[in-house]
């Protein structure tokens, strides 16, 4: 396989790991260089390149199957042969095949098994009606996506593989899913894929295919030979309608199933609107028909458990007829050798020396009890209803260990025997027989906000062998490591094996929000916003001299950044603009009142002023006035007495320019 991982096929697919290997070929993951895409390429096997009437085949049928366009089919993209490599280039599936669903998930709900099976059923339309058989339905062809839908591969190659390969090991993993045409070696046609789908559904809803042996041969002979168990003996939840859809398209008789893809997937439509339909279903050439539950010409409606006995009983009958027919043909081959051997010896006895019997002894001989008998079957009967015949020359035993639960069969039938049917054994011999209580029920305790360990311990506890699973999620009410809920719920009933799944807290998740803005919004607003993102608001208060009161100041963490659900976001509220009431200076020298404004945190200036009032170096007044409210810092004004006022002095003449002034001259009238 790694030969190829690397190789650039075509100059286009270049081949970087393989994802699967399969009967004929091995499928790799590649890049597709021209359309920049993943996609899988399968490559024929060696074993089959020598071959060149397979090698023109497996061309040919590609071909074909790249013509198709299917939501529900996996996709061909190309056919190509390159440097002796045969290979096809498929979709690359994100998801797993049917066959590791139902593994890891066990038996399905019916109504994922009807989800699932009418998907493949279009795609099977779609196929039949372009004359493509695919002859390969299981559920290894079967991918599951992600999204729930499906999709089928392997379109015309499992025409070419049945074709040359024969019950071998590489139809281990197909033939519990061939038709009986197939197993026989006959021809087939489409309905032998509504066969093989119908048995994918059996497994679906049962959790095991209806037919199992040691080797192909024998499950293959089973095919043709047998009759499945009913799903409904094996899951009673199944209902009647898609268990009758399940059968109808696995009837060994071509004559009696489905003739059509299209009809199966009209009574699984019926059957999606109405869960309760029945369906009456007759030979090829005639119509069925489908009726709701209660409306069948019973005087009054069945239950659901009436209805899943009365199932239970007709298919152990017909198991008994089965059986009875196989000891009784077993008994005849040897009652003839008996006769054949009695005849031999009454010839001798007759030719011998020995005296005639008479008529009497005769009579006699032919009505004595055997010594030895074939033990009949019990196993499937119902123990109150085993005739006398099949009692006469045995000793059955039951005693109190003789009950038990079992899954399969319903109360008060036998499940085992010993010594086993076909035996021959003593007349008188003691079979020991065990009598089915019907499967272990209890109800699902409730388990919610117990601990993971006191949960798994009450659930053992319950002797059920319970396959107990465990899962966990978040929860923002139950503690970490504790039951938040179960499948099923509470109170629910419980059968013995049966799948609970626990699921424990992981506690509240850690969900990260982004901090929003609400720097200068209003307090309200910014609450708001805070909370509508699951976060916690703490409030605090400042004083601001340019954001109005009531709106947020600043914010911690910043807007934008990435937090837990529930962390605290601080917020700073402006209270508005911060004032100081202003003391009173007034009559304090001006250094005294300089000191006590300025201790006040205010700046000062000066001014003087004439005033008798007070002396001079008195403070006479202050702007703000005393008692104002102010901003801190700002000046405020001291008028200063500057004291009294001087008078006015007299005019004095102003002088010359330099030269002293003449007196002017007298004339005689000036006093002296």
């Amino acid at each position: 396989m790694e030969k190829y991982i690397g190789m650039l096929l075509d100059d286009r697919y270049e081949i970087l790991e393989d994802i699967g290997v399969g009967g004929m070929a091995v499928v790799y993951k590649a890049m597709d260089h021209r359309l920049n895409r993943l996609v899988a390429v399968k490559i024929l096997k060696d074993d089959y390149l020598d071959d060149a009437e397979f090698r023109r085949r497996f061309h040919v049928e590609s071909q074909a199957v790249a013509m198709m366009s299917h939501p529900n089919i996996v996709s061909v993209y190309d056919v190509s042969r390159n440097e002796g490599i045969e290979y096809i280039v498929m979709e690359l599936i994100d998801g797993i095949s049917l066959k590791q669903y139902m593994d890891q998930r066990g038996p399905l709900s019916w109504r994922e098994t009807l989800h699932f099976s009418m998907q493949i059923a279009k795609a099977l339309e779609h196929a039949h009606s372009r004359n493509i058989i695919h002859r390969d339905i299981k559920p290894h062809n079967v991918m599951v996506l992600k999204d729930g839908s499906v999709k089928v591969a392997d379109f015309g190659i499992a025409r070419i593989t049945t074709a040359t390969n024969t019950l071998t090991k590489e139809a281990l993993g197909s033939v519990h899913y061939i038709s009986p045409e197939q197993a026989k070696g006959a021809v087939v046609d489409h309905r032998s894929d509504i066969y093989s789908l119908g048995v994918v559904m059996y497994e679906m809803l049962t959790g095991r295919p209806p037919y199992d042996g040691e080797t192909p041969v024998s499950v293959a002979i089973q095919h043709i030979n047998g009759t499945p168990l009913s799903p409904s003996l094996l899951n009673s939840d199944i209902p009647t309608g898609l268990e009758q859809i399940t059968m109808h398209a696995m009837c060994s008789d071509l004559n009696i199933r489905y003739a059509s893809v299209t009809d199966m997937l009209k009574d699984m439509e019926e059957f999606r609107k109405d869960p309760t339909i029945r369906f009456t279903f007759r030979p090829k050439g005639t119509a069925s028909s489908a009726t709701p539950v209660g409306t069948q010409g019973r005087s009054k409606p069945q239950t659901n458990a009436t209805r899943q006995k009365e199932l239970k009983l007709e298919y152990q009958r017909q198991d008994q007829a089965e059986k009875r027919r196989r000891i009784w043909m077993v008994a005849a081959i040897c009652l003839a050798a008996a006769v054949l051997l009695g005849l031999l010896v009454l010839t001798i006895s007759q030719t011998g020396d020995k005296p005639e019997q008479t008529s009497e002894s005769v009579v006699a001989t032919e009505t004595t009890a055997p010594s030895e008998i074939f033990v009949p079957t019990f196993v499937g009967s119902i123990y109150d209803d085993i005739t006398p015949e099949k009692r006469q020359y045995l000793n059955l035993i039951v005693n109190e260990s003789s009950y038990v639960y079992d899954e399969t069969y319903p109360a008060g039938v036998v499940v085992d025997q010993s010594p086993q049917s076909g035996e021959k054994v003593p007349v008188g011999t003691e079979v020991f027989l065990h009598i089915s209580m019907g499967p272990k029920v209890g109800a699902m305790p409730k388990l919610s906000g117990q601990s993971a360990e006191n949960a798994t311990s009450l659930l053992k506890a319950m002797d059920l062998k319970l396959v107990i699973l465990t899962d966990n999620e978040y929860s923002d009410t139950v503690p970490e490591g504790y039951v938040t809920r179960t499948d099923p719920a509470e109170e629910t009933e419980l059968k013995n094996g049966q799948v609970v799944n626990i699921f424990i807290s992981k506690g509240k998740e850690n969900k990260l929000v982004s901090v929003p803005a609400v720097v200068g919004a209003s307090a309200d607003n910014a609450n708001v916003s805070i909370a509508a993102r699951k976060l916690v608001v703490q409030t605090e208060e400042d004083y601001s001299p340019t954001v109005m009161k009531g709106f947020v100041i600043s914010q911690s963490p910043a807007a934008g950044t990435e937090v837990s659900e529930g962390a605290t976001v601080k917020i700073v509220v402006s209270k508005g603009k911060q004032t100081i009431t202003l003391i009173n200076v007034v009559g304090e020298t001006e250094n005294a009142a300089k000191e006590k404004l300025t201790a006040a945190g205010f700046p000062t200036r000066t001014e003087l002023e004439y005033t008798d009032l007070y002396a001079a170096g008195v403070v006479i007044k202050q702007t703000p006035e005393a008692g104002a409210e102010v901003m801190p810092g700002s000046t405020i004004l001291l008028t200063i007495s500057n004291g009294v006022k001087p008078a006015p002095s007299e005019t004095v003449p102003e002088p010359t320019t330099g030269e002293t002034p003449q007196p002017a001259p007298s004339n005689g009238n000036e006093n002296p």
